[in-house]
Order: C-alpha cells, then structure tokens, then sequence
C-alpha cells in the first residue's frame, strides 16, 4: 500500500513512519517542519521522502497515486489550543476537513484520522465508548469532534475514513513530547529525582504507548473495508485507566530514588476513564503491547542510554507551546502560523 502520513516530524508520526515502512508499506510524509529542531536519539529511520508543507496549503497534486492518507498532522494537545483558538480551528478542523475534501476528490480510497479521547472531556467514573455522548473542554478536543463530525459525511462507496480516538500517548520517540503525562512525569523523575504534584492527581487518563498506536492504525489499514468503514474505535486497553497520582507512583517506582508529593489543587476539569472493547472485538489481531510501567522503564533506559540532561528535557522542541511560542517570537512564523 503507497500511503501519505501526515506529521511524520512528530512524536508520533516519526514512529508511525517507521512503523508503516517495516510492515512492507510504502510510506511518504508530509509535514510543516514546527518540531523539526527537535531529536533525542538515533534508531530510528525517519521516512525517506518528506512533503514540507502546511495541511492548508496541500493540493491535489500533493496526492496523487496514494492509497491511503494518515493524518496526524494537527496543532497538539490541548495548553497548545489556549495559545490561539482563532488558528487552532483554521488548522485542525478546516484544514483537516480540507485535506479529507481533496483526498475524495483524487480517489484516495482510505482515511484515516487521528482522534484523541479527550473528546470525552469531564465525566463520572463510568467508562466511556463511542457511542457515548462527547464533551470536549478546549478548542483542541471541539476540533476533534467537528473534524469527526465533517469528514464521517463525506463516506461513500468510494471513500472510507476511520477515526481512531487514541488515549494520552506516552513513550520513547526521536521526537518526543514531554508535555504528556507519563513523559513529562519521567522527565521530571530523571532531572530531578522527585516528582510534585501540584494537584491531588485525582483525574482520570487512558494511557497508550506510541508503538500501539502505530500498531492500531496499521490493523485499520490492512483490515477489510466493510470492518472499519466510517467507524470510530477508542484506541488503548480498558486495564491502562489511571488517575494522574498512579501514574505518578509508577514512575517514582521505576526511577530511583525519585520522591513524589501529592498537592490539594486541581486545576485541570479533564478526567474520563475510557473502554476499548470496540477495537479489541471488531479488530481482534490488535492487542496492545505495553502498558505504563513498561513505559516508565523503556524511557529510564533511554534517559540512562543518551545521559539526559535537564537542558534537554527542558528544550522547546520537547514542549509543543513552548516551541511555537519561541517560532512567533523569532519571527519565523506569522500569527497565521505559515512561514515567513
């Protein structure tokens, strides 16, 4: 299969590149370049052919010959969405819905879209699945709902997108974020051997590790199309729900000598716990492979293998805010976000 993965200079994307690449598919990128400054360690081989160009701005041309469109390539996580609402939604919902628009129009078969569960917002300590009623609390998660929204209306017999609903992504990348829990957590348990909370950790947070997210979207591409067509399945596993102060007392146990203490605040309203089911039941090859302690130990390895520094966990590339931040006071971007 000759598929187009969108943000291949992510977190994410540079594994899911890889990942895509070693199961026989041919893969291109396509990717803005916001987080290219950034790179960990070595390994990992990023796709060889990469498209620069903002999701806003791709053309028909951009698109000929694939087969499948992988899109990742929005502004992440949600502190990153309180930056600039206004843009937020110019790219992650209209540009995304655009992307799609033009995918149909050149026949690209297959579309698969990353979405996040924080769709599901605040809610009690009952699971959600997808048909449960959505509640998004920032402009990040309302995209997601309207990019799902939209792009489910353009499925036909011809054009077939899937939306995966992935949990809070953690793990080892060349292109790490470390402003997502269990990383950042880890982060701070290397530099500084403690860990502090501000807030009691109360939230709850589905965990997934970046290779079961790769490993979902590769089952999605490769399943039949009348199995996936126009669904929506939560990616991650039922067991890995846990409240942000669990986290936290795994990573303190994996990192030596790390101390952890709990505030009394709670400043962020996002906690739901999430089922997945759907994807285990409908995509039964799928089945995660890591779970948060063997997170926790693989980036102690890779702190431990390339000697962190705190320099480093704290670069702007690291941090997606941070470095947008650093791209608009530099000049380099506009407050439209393109390029100078």
């Amino acid at each position: 299969m000759n598929i187009l993965v969108t943000g291949t200079h992510g977190f994410i994307g540079v594994m899911m590149g890889a990942y895509l690449r070693n199961q026989g598919h041919s893969v291109t990128g396509l990717d803005t370049g916001f987080y290219s400054d950034g790179w960990l360690y070595d390994g990992v081989e990023p796709v060889e052919h990469t498209i620069c160009k903002d999701i806003r701005a791709v053309t028909e041309s951009d698109l000929a010959g694939f087969d499948a469109v992988v899109h990742l390539a929005e502004l992440s996580n949600d502190p990153l969405g309180k930056l600039n609402p206004t843009i937020t939604y110019q790219i992650n919902h209209q540009g995304s819905v655009h992307l799609a628009q033009l995918c149909k129009a050149v026949g690209i078969p297959r579309f698969v879209y990353a979405s996040s569960c924080s769709v599901y917002g605040l809610g009690s300590d009952d699971f959600k699945t997808e048909e449960s009623e959505v509640n998004p609390l920032t402009a990040y998660a309302e995209c997601k709902v309207m990019v799902e929204r939209d792009v489910s209306a353009l499925a036909d017999d011809y054009f077939s997108p899937t939306f995966l609903r992935n949990a809070t992504a953690y793990g080892a990348s060349p292109r790490i974020r470390f402003d997502v829990v269990l990383n950042n957590l880890s982060g701070m348990a290397w530099t500084q051997k403690q860990i502090a909370l501000t807030s009691d950790g109360r939230p709850w947070r589905p965990l997934v590790h970046v290779l079961d997210i790769c490993q979902a979207f590769s089952r999605v591409l490769e399943a039949p199309r009348a199995v996936v067509h126009n669904q929506v399945f939560n990616v991650g596993d039922t067991r890995e729900n846990y409240r942000v102060v669990e986290i936290a007392r795994i990573v303190a146990e994996v990192f030596p000598d790390c101390v952890l203490t709990v505030g009394t605040s709670d400043q962020d309203d996002r906690s739901y716990r999430v089922s997945f089911d759907k994807i285990h039941r409908v995509l039964p090859e799928f089945a995660c492979q890591w779970d948060a302690r063997k997170g926790a130990q693989q980036l102690y390895q890779v702190f431990e293998q390339i000697k962190m520094e705190a320099d480093t966990f704290g670069f702007r590339a690291f941090t997606r805010l941070k470095q947008l931040q650093h791209l608009i006071a530099v000049g380099q971007i506009d407050d439209q976000f393109y390029w100078k």
